[in-house]
């Protein structure tokens, strides 16, 4: 079974042609099959309405996700699906006079499955899929399969300083990340691995270069401008420059002994220039060391699975 996270299966022709009728429900039932449709509403007693082509599910609301029959799991888990893309396995498919099929869903056990024949053996080190669900102040929270959430700490997402995990990732976008821990049924994830070294990153640049930055943040003694997510320079101090501004920079010197990109702020852009896609350095699916330093500079920045 290929567990990916919620909205990933939904379009595919397979997913399609099993919610389209109610054979292709009852050979999803009969296989084991997860599913995916989109959730509709849900009822005052917190029971998921699922739109299917055929008729209609329902996802009563003690298997709405997993932790809820325990109380471990709160309602907003439930909730917070309604106009969103949802994995179920089929328990029940019944047709009406009418012949449209009323059937009864379950996310839980999509989750449960997923726990147990996945999740379960995921370690340290391990590169996974995940799809950005919310942002907090604290951190990105992920579905790494099934609608099973984890967490990338802010620190964790990139080398250069956010404010904001607005200010890497969007809702929905689908990214890479590495497992750094895991206490029973809690991943932690991290991201920053994946997004290269020092000189990774600086063998995308030349001095004499000018190119596009964002300022991250105004110090006493210069100016940080990010040119990567993994890759910050130092410019001069110029007034009426705010965290937060797209500038064009001059790179004067890239100097790998003392871990250093000097820069000088060409100017400020009027208008922020979007972001750009990620890039990941890594294409393995698993690491068991990472140092950011380069050899040159004696540093040691280094992240053990």
């Amino acid at each position: 079974m290929n567990y990916r996270p919620e909205g990933c299966l939904c379009r595919t022709a397979e997913n399609q042609r099993l919610i389209s009728s109610a054979d292709g429900l009852r050979e999803a039932m009969n296989k084991g099959l997860i599913l995916e449709a989109r959730a509709a509403v849900c009822s005052s007693s917190h029971d998921l309405i699922v739109e299917l082509p055929c008729g209609e599910g329902i996802i009563p609301r003690e298997e709405g996700a997993v932790g809820i029959r325990d109380g471990k799991t709160r309602d907003i888990a439930i909730i917070s699906r309604v106009n969103k893309i949802v994995c179920f396995k089929v328990t029940e498919v019944c047709t009406d006079a009418d012949g449209r099929v009323n059937a009864v869903l379950s996310r839980a056990k999509a989750q449960e499955e997923f726990i147990s024949e996945r999740m379960s053996r995921l370690s340290a080190g391990d590169i996974i899929e995940a799809k950005v669900t919310h942002l907090e102040q604290f951190g990105c929270f992920v579905d790494i399969g099934c609608g099973v959430p984890s967490l990338i700490p802010i620190d964790a997402i990139s080398v250069s300083r956010i404010s904001h995990p607005s200010d890497r990732f969007r809702a929905g976008q689908l990214i890479r990340a590495v497992v750094r821990s895991r206490d029973g049924e809690r991943i932690c994830l991290s991201h920053k691995e994946l997004l290269g070294t020092w000189e990774e990153n600086t063998a995308c640049f030349q001095a004499g270069e000018t190119v596009s930055g964002v300022v991250r943040s105004v110090e006493d003694y210069g100016i940080f401008v990010e040119l990567a997510p993994n890759l910050a320079g130092l410019a001069e101090l110029r007034g009426g420059v705010t965290a937060g501004e797209s500038v064009s920079v001059y790179i004067k010197a890239i100097i790998p002994e003392k871990m250093k990109v000097k820069l000088v702020i060409v100017d400020v852009c009027e208008d922020c220039a979007p972001a750009k896609e990620l890039h990941y350095f890594i294409d393995a699916d698993h690491i068991c060391e990472w140092n950011y330093a380069p050899a040159v500079s004696g540093r040691k920045i280094i992240t053990c699975f």
